[in-house]
């Protein structure tokens, strides 16, 4: 068997262009599916798999990890970004096409499933474009909560740290406990409440804010500060009585490795559409379980990254959880021939071949690449904000 295109399909997905990667081959009805979506970095990623599939045709898709090393070594500049996230959507493709040449669920070809069910959480939304100025009053988030449960979900992540103001502020840092407040008081003790900072605070500031949200005990506080300073992550955790989670930044083993060996969180997030796909998920996973870490997947993209993650969860024994976008875009189902279901808080095993899904192509056409929206935030005295 023998790869003999490798092709992008971009598709417009409001705030993200989905880029989802097919794999072609000579067996006639075979071929896979991955997505490598990289916000603000479209363009750069489908020239990656351009230049990575001269590498690739002609070679045996089955040799999956003969070709991750091919597409991580044989060019001399090693991959950042935008290289690994190709790299990642041709990997779970190739992964694809292995499961359906054995009948079988990628799962089962990593070993098989460790867990019954795989648990999943839902969004509140909070410090995107729309909340940039505080137009979301505490109490929405309380409203928000509701509906994901009624949705069936017993954890929920929200953001509660606007992107144009400065965290430093006293007034932000109420504000933002306040909208946990109505979160927990949606909720009572049945939903874990997770939060996501996006690296908008300082240290100093990710400490302030964590110790006035001691008594609402958060299932995770995730991205305090950048995660390229662990010792900052480590100053955190070690100052903060909830779990870190920290990771969706971060791409290929060696990104991890100072953030296990000095223990920086509680929780890693690999992308499995950036961090160098379903293969490099498992390997950070395990080093993971080496240091007694649990692992949940990032993952705000496409159905693609979705069916990933998973399959990944699925044969991963220190998973935690698996993050899930299900209202991004009205017609999000529409482009699958069988859509996934991920709107009752928690997914059986998959048992279909392969990644278990398949892309409705004239759909997905419906919705042609835009460019993403102009993330340029800044703070209210006009310096540069972090998205």
């Amino acid at each position: 068997m023998k790869i003999t295109a490798i092709k992008t399909l971009v598709v417009n997905a409001r705030m993200r262009n989905w880029i989802l990667v097919k794999v072609e081959t000579d067996q006639p009805g075979l071929y896979g599916w991955g997505e490598a979506t990289l916000e603000w970095k479209t363009k750069g990623v489908v020239g990656s798999v351009e230049d990575l599939s001269v590498l690739l045709i002609g070679q045996d898709p089955r040799r999956v990890e003969h070709i991750w090393q091919m597409m991580h070594r044989q060019y001399f500049w090693r991959g950042g970004i935008v290289t690994m996230t190709a790299m990642s959507g041709i990997d779970q493709a190739l992964w694809d096409i292995k499961g359906k040449e054995a009948g079988k669920p990628v799962c089962e070809l990593l070993g098989g499933p460790v867990r019954d069910t795989l648990r999943l959480y839902d969004h509140l939304g909070g410090g995107l474009m729309e909340d940039i100025y505080l137009t979301v009053e505490p109490e929405v988030f309380g409203e928000r909560l509701a509906v994901s449960l009624e949705k069936g979900f017993t954890a929920v992540k929200a953001m509660p740290i606007p992107v144009a103001e400065l965290i430093e502020s006293p007034a932000v840092i109420r504000r933002a406990v306040r909208c946990v407040e109505e979160m927990r008081k949606a909720a009572g003790d049945k939903v874990d409440i997770m939060l996501d900072l996006h690296a908008r605070t300082t240290p100093a500031a990710a400490i302030q804010f964590g110790r006035l949200l001691s008594e609402y005990n958060l299932y995770w506080y995730e991205e305090p500060c950048w995660p390229e300073h662990v010792d900052a992550l480590v100053e955190v955790s070690r100052a903060l009585p909830f779990p870190i989670a920290t990771g969706e930044r971060l791409v290929g083993r060696w990104q991890f490795r100072e953030l296990l060996e000095k223990r920086a969180c509680a929780i890693v997030q690999p992308d499995v559409s950036h961090c160098g796909g379903i293969s490099e998920a498992r390997r950070i996973a395990a080093m993971a379980e080496t240091y007694s870490l649990a692992v949940a997947c990032h993952n705000p993209q496409g159905p693609v990254s979705t069916a990933s993650s998973i399959h990944v969860g699925f044969a991963t024994p220190n998973y935690l959880i698996q993050e899930v976008v299900r209202a991004d875009v009205p017609w999000r189902n529409d482009i699958l021939i069988d859509p996934l279901d991920v709107a009752r808080g928690s997914v059986p095993p998959p048992t279909k071949p392969g990644l278990g899904i398949d892309i409705n192509e004239a759909e997905a056409a419906k919705h042609p690449f835009e460019p993403e929206v102009t993330m340029d935030c800044f703070h209210r005295d006009g310096s540069v904000a972090d998205w």
